[in-house]
């Protein structure tokens, strides 16, 4: 028994480290998306995760520790002054500067080791009910935004989530404000000191200070506050523009979780799914596709293919990936190990920076599994034998013909169990087989239109799940 589990973690390891593909010369690298350690809400500290990430096979880790985990509540109209604040452990309670220099000092470590920094964000939440009704409610707390590939600390310090930090450099945003609590201030030490008055003297200079205190404390990245209800997409969308402006990536994380609606001792949280977030926010670079929740936005002409077909029209401005996020804090809590929730990623070298543009371009596919099982997908091409021309996930490929798919697909444990293989095009399903692994086709899409645009992706069920990005396909003169 140790022998073939030994077997099958070398399978998995020579698979996922030393990486191969025939599609178009590119190699496979499976990395873990969505992992914590301790510098937030994880189990482990860096060493051990990486140390278990190895003992399972896998060199690519991307770290996505909370980078502020914090909820405040203040009383009208001295909100920033009395107040009550819980906060727990992040990247910037704990110092941006020292997680960077963690992850830079696990790479020399570990130079086998692809480690890619980034946090996961809550960027704004807002209060209803009261707190002496007993029904004081955080509304979503938990709409959650992955941020990859930052590798400067200030990026962190400065991310416009509520409740980073005092930063007079945003003075400027609350100075008028400020202006009539200042000039008060003023009056009331010019009557102190010529002692016109030393009581109202005192009383005014007290209040001003209290106010302009006040008011100091919203000298944060973000200009919002929770006080003034559901704010829509813009919170979202300042992170997302924020985050693209310095060359990082942001994904939507479980966009239809089921677990955020209940009691945090004296409060309540309440995050309804939100799905819409993904149509109503833009410039984002994807979504989790696969974690462990159900997830109805994949499904064949859903959300995603709605999305997918608004960029082919030219009303979005980019395509939309899918990854599968792990949200692991520990081994075997709720169930989940590390390695169930594996991205795959094409790439040409192995390397930080051809992961990253390969997620970035969507040259990847997102798995859900029971480890060490795990879906390969060896091939999913799209090509034209007309013009000999050949696309992998991510691609766009202009068409003379007839497209040609090509498919090849195994477990990487031997297993009886039957798959079910379906392709869609353009958000409807075309063709499915039912099947036993390993199964390779090559197929010939007769109802093709070589006068239009749209896009290929394929969805695998029966040992887990398996979601590949879309391939783009257009007429050759449209292209």
């Amino acid at each position: 028994m140790r022998f073939i589990l030994v077997t099958i973690i070398l399978s998995l390891f020579i698979f996922i480290s030393e990486a191969y593909s025939n599609q178009k010369g590119y190699i496979q690298i499976a990395g873990l998306i969505d992992l914590r350690t301790r510098f937030s809400d994880g189990a482990l500290d860096l060493e051990s995760l990486i140390s278990l990430a190895k003992r399972k096979g896998f060199s690519l880790l991307f770290i996505n520790d909370h980078d502020r985990m914090v909820m405040e509540y203040g009383l009208f109209p001295l909100r920033n002054v009395i107040r009550k604040r819980v906060e727990r452990n992040s990247i910037n309670r704990g110092g941006a500067e020292n997680f960077i220099k963690e992850i830079k000092n696990a790479r020399r470590r570990h130079p086998d080791m692809i480690i890619v920094p980034g946090s996961e964000s809550a960027p704004f939440y807002y209060w209803s009910g009261s707190p002496l009704k007993g029904d004081l409610t955080a509304n979503n707390h938990e709409r959650r935004i992955l941020v990859i590939g930052l590798e400067e600390p200030s990026c962190y310090s400065y991310l416009p989530i509520l409740h980073n930090g005092i930063y007079l450099r945003y003075m400027g945003r609350e100075l008028l404000g400020l202006l009539p609590c200042i000039f008060s201030l003023f009056i009331g030490i010019f009557l102190t000191l010529r002692g016109i008055s030393i009581k109202w003297g005192l009383l005014i200079s007290v209040i001003s200070a209290l106010f302009i205190w006040n008011g100091i404390g919203s000298l944060g990245p973000s200009p919002y506050d929770p006080y003034h209800g559901d704010l829509g997409p813009a919170p979202y969308q300042l992170l997302i523009d924020y985050v693209r402006e310095r060359g990082g990536l942001t994904f939507w994380n479980y966009p239809e979780t089921r677990s955020g609606v209940r009691r945090m001792g004296p409060i309540s949280v309440r995050t309804e799914p939100y799905p819409e977030m993904l149509r109503d926010t833009y410039g984002y670079t994807g979504f989790a596709a696969l974690y462990g929740d159900r997830i109805t936005i994949t499904r064949p002409g859903g959300l995603w293919d709605q999305l997918l077909l608004k960029y082919i029209k030219g009303e979005r401005d980019s395509p939309i990936w899918g990854i599968a996020t792990a949200d692991f804090h520990s081994e075997g809590e709720a169930g989940e190990v590390l390695g169930n929730y594996p991205t795959v990623f094409l790439v040409r070298e192995r390397s930080r920076e051809a992961v990253l543009d390969a997620m970035k371009r969507g040259r990847m596919y997102a798995c859900s599994c029971n480890y060490p099982q795990m879906l390969i997908l060896e091939q999913f091409t799209i090509s034209d034998p007309k013009n000999r021309k050949i696309a992998i996930c991510g691609d766009e490929i202009a068409l003379k013909g007839r497209a040609i798919v090509e498919i090849a697909l195994r477990a990487m444990i031997p297993s009886d169990k039957e798959v079910r293989v379906r392709l869609i095009r353009s958000g409807r399903p075309i063709k499915e087989w039912k099947v036993r692994l390993p199964f390779k086709v090559r197929f010939e899409d007769e109802e093709f239109k070589a006068t239009e645009k749209g896009f290929y992706r394929l969805e695998v069920l029966g040992i887990g799940k398996l979601l590949s990005n879309p391939i783009f396909f257009n007429n050759e003169s449209l292209a």
